[in-house]
């Protein structure tokens, strides 16, 4: 079905509405998880050491991959609705807070599209589809397919406070506009302050953008005694090396090794003692997580030896590839 256009009332915005079904991409309140998925993957990153556009998914794949999800909160008797990606395994939801000063003409200047909605409780999902030259945010580097989760309004004002000290009066008005239908993200941003003469005013946006993750190419060498081919397996940044190998059915944990604390054989679950799971990391280690000191200190008379019950692959969101040895002490 082709899309409609129509003029809105809202100054700052020209939407296009897409006759899409009002809960196509709205996940039921009780079949999904709760849990903030894109951040426990992610955490074991560390900061971004590249830039991120670079994993910025095509317009095409954003407007089928948007969906959201009821969130229940453990403690309160509440629930909210989040953004998330549709594929959590190959991408995620990155969160920019942007700012640019109010220009002149008042508006954002944001084109917005709307994907889903239609609901008696204005939920939905709107998303940008352009900016408009010369607006506010027209340098601001939001992209198409962007979704605002929030939008806010800063306004500053210099006044005198006695004969020449010189005071600034700061205020803020905020809105949350994640998960809402266009007619009531309008709504919300149409109820924040007017221009007003004499005041300098900055839209602060948190905006949420969906990305792929990064990708590392893990190649792995067995013990010519085991009797395996070697092979190489694609893992995703902010995997655990040891799980992410166990889940792709590689051999792991080495018959041979010690458990740190009683010396004795067995395997600790992943829990850092056992230095079963340990590999040699032949190349390409940047591309794990540094080593905390309690690794360091098991690890001290093999230095390229890793645990990989500890090791987080795609450290600082790089992609690239890195050979290991599995079960090094059969070498």
């Amino acid at each position: 079905m082709m899309p409609r256009r129509c003029e809105s009332a809202f100054p700052f915005f020209l939407v296009t509405i897409l006759a899409l079904s009002p809960v196509a991409a709205l996940s039921s309140l009780y079949g999904k998880t709760t849990r903030n998925i894109a951040t426990q993957v992610l955490q074991g990153t560390g900061p971004p050491t590249v830039d991120l556009n670079q994993y910025n998914l095509p317009l095409n794949v954003i407007e089928v991959e948007w969906t959201a999800n009821f969130v229940q909160k453990s403690i309160e008797n509440d629930a909210s609705v989040q953004l998330r990606a549709k594929n959590l395994v190959e991408h995620y939801v990155d969160t920019l807070i942007v700012s640019f000063p109010r220009k002149e003409n008042g508006g954002l200047g944001i084109q917005l599209v709307e994907l889903a909605g239609g609901r008696d409780d204005g939920i939905g999902i709107t998303t940008v589809s352009g900016l408009v030259e010369g607006g506010s945010a027209e340098e601001s580097g939001i992209n198409p397919g962007d979704c605002l989760a929030s939008v806010s309004l800063v306004r500053r004002k210099q006044q005198k406070a006695g004969d020449s000290a010189i005071s600034e009066k700061e205020e803020e008005y905020s809105v949350t506009t994640e998960c809402l239908s266009y007619d009531k993200t309008v709504e919300a941003v149409q109820s924040l302050p007017a221009p007003r003469p004499g005041f300098d005013d900055t839209f602060v946006l948190k905006v949420k953008r969906l990305r792929r993750r990064p990708k590392v190419k893990v190649n792995l060498q067995y013990p010519p005694e085991q009797g395996e081919e070697d092979t190489t397996i694609e893992m995703y940044a902010g995997e655990n090396l040891r799980q992410g190998m166990l889940v792709r059915g590689v051999k792991l944990n080495d018959p041979l090794a010690k458990r740190f604390d009683t010396k004795q054989g067995g395997n600790c679950g992943a829990g850092g003692l056992c230095r079963t799971c340990s590999v040699a990391v032949v190349s390409g280690g940047d591309a794990l997580n540094p080593q905390r000191l309690a690794e360091k200190q098991m690890l001290q008379d093999d230095p390229r030896w890793r645990l990989a019950c500890k090791a987080i692959v795609g450290y600082g969101m790089k992609e690239g590839e890195m050979t290991i040895r599995v079960n090094p002490r059969q070498w």
